[in-house]
């Protein structure tokens, strides 16, 4: 079904680029590189099952949050647009 000038599966290759984006975010925050032994924010002991699990991982489980509730506040961008943009 296509709409205006918009393809046959136009919709579907934008579902899978803001997917597609989605993972290559995911994968560029991962960490890298040897871990660290205490947290970069609070200067806590990061435990070593964490280190095992997370290979690179800098921050301890409290701050992480922090920092990841900082992230999905600032939020990410819609692709589709407004509803009412797609109206007009």
């Amino acid at each position: 079904m296509a709409t205006g000038w918009a393809g046959d599966g136009a919709v579907q290759e934008q579902i899978d680029a803001t997917v597609g984006d989605a993972i290559t975010r995911a994968r560029n925050r991962l960490p890298q590189g040897p871990g660290a032994l205490r947290c970069q924010e609070c200067d806590a002991p990061i435990p070593e099952a964490r280190r095992k699990a997370l290979p690179g991982v800098r921050t301890c489980v409290q701050c992480q949050e922090a920092l990841d509730q900082d992230q999905a506040a600032a939020g990410g961008y819609n692709r589709r647009g407004s509803k009412d943009s797609q109206l007009r």
